[in-house]
């Protein structure tokens, strides 16, 4: 049974934190010459502009219904490589600025922890649900969600971020190819995250985060007391 402070504390975290995802990638590509994302209104900090019906509702609440930490995922930014003076080098820069977007999110979240926790006095937790809640769980939680965020989207592997990685050493006559391919990779990278864990009994993303996004929390949390 999900409780309703994790819930709110829960969507207080993942829909900021998808939002700010992609539109840091929209924001790069910006930068970088491409006026695609900003064309298709996606630097926007609207979430309506970049929900993903499963990506950003149903797999959150699977997760969270499961006791896990919600993430996923939002509708892909938009982006042109071909506006880019180096197309390869553009794709990197735009690929790593979402999960960038989460891991300073992340700090932020346990910088402010710590500080709060070093300065106020512990009886206001007590005296103060509200406090409370915003302290002990919403800003563990919200640093937890855009860690697990931005290291999902770093595996090398398309269509997630990481994959431009893969396509910054991959050969230039290749690259048209692989973009088309990256379309339509969703589905089959779906399909492989829910049935490998289900036929192996092994869920080789949840050991990943465990060895990433948990061990980085743990390291940040570490200077709150």
């Amino acid at each position: 049974m999900i409780s309703i402070p994790y819930l709110i504390c829960s969507i207080l975290s993942f829909v900021p934190a998808i939002v700010l995802h992609e539109a840091a990638h929209g924001f790069a590509a910006w930068r970088l010459g491409d006026p695609t994302a900003k064309r298709a209104g996606r630097l926007s900090m609207n979430p309506l502009k970049h929900i993903d019906p499963f990506g950003t509702v149903i797999m959150p609440f699977l997760l969270m219904a499961m006791n896990m930490p919600a993430f996923g995922y939002a509708k892909p930014v938009p982006y042109n490589p071909a506006y880019f003076k180096d197309p390869r080098k553009g794709d990197l820069i735009v690929g790593l600025a979402g999960p960038a977007a989460n891991l300073a999110l992340a700090v932020l979240g346990a910088a402010v922890h710590a500080i709060v926790s070093w300065t106020m006095p512990a009886y206001l937790l007590v005296e103060n649900d509200l406090l409370y809640y915003a302290i002990v769980l919403f800003l563990p939680l919200f640093s937890l969600i855009n860690l697990y965020l931005a290291f999902f989207n770093l595996l090398p592997v398309p269509p997630l971020d990481g994959s431009s990685i893969f396509a910054f050493f991959l050969p230039a006559k290749y690259l048209p190819k692989y973009y088309k391919v990256q379309r339509y990779a969703m589905p089959v990278f779906l399909v492989a995250v829910v049935l490998v864990p289900y036929v192996l009994r092994v869920n080789p993303v949840g050991v990943y985060l465990d060895v990433t996004a948990d061990n980085v929390f743990d390291l940040l949390f570490s200077f709150g007391g």
